[in-house]
């Protein structure tokens, strides 16, 4: 049965058009907002990754480079990294996110074979 899933957004300034992103487990992440620091971080995040965007909540993610968290956050390490944007960043709702899904492609786009007649990768025959 998929999970769902929930982002805390971090944003370091109104003016910034900078986000960066952590994915949550919502009912861990609660529970160690409101200072149940028993619970491992392993269990918060779903993974040790920062996600950021430069186009707002909704872009194109991407990974921040060492430099970019050093000058944000004062560290690259991801526990820090990540610690702070738990604790100064706001929950969005992540009802499309989901994990262990089966998938749910639409078989009917295509057969999803690739064709290797005609023209090569350059164009030319």
């Amino acid at each position: 049965m998929p999970r769902e899933l929930t982002k805390v957004v971090y944003r370091a300034s109104t003016e910034s058009t900078e986000d960066y992103f952590v994915i949550v487990n919502p009912g861990e992440y609660k529970k160690w907002k409101e200072g149940d620091t028993t619970i491992p971080l392993t269990e918060v995040v779903d993974s040790f990754q920062v996600f950021w965007s430069n186009q707002g909540a909704q872009g194109l993610l991407g990974t921040p480079s060492n430099q970019q968290l050093d000058n944000v956050f004062g560290s690259h390490k991801d526990v820090d990294v990540i610690t702070q944007i738990l604790q100064k960043g706001k929950e969005e709702s992540g009802k499309g996110i989901r994990t262990g899904d089966s998938g749910t492609t639409n078989v009917t786009k295509g057969s999803f074979a690739v064709d290797t007649r005609g023209k090569s990768s350059s164009g030319i025959p």
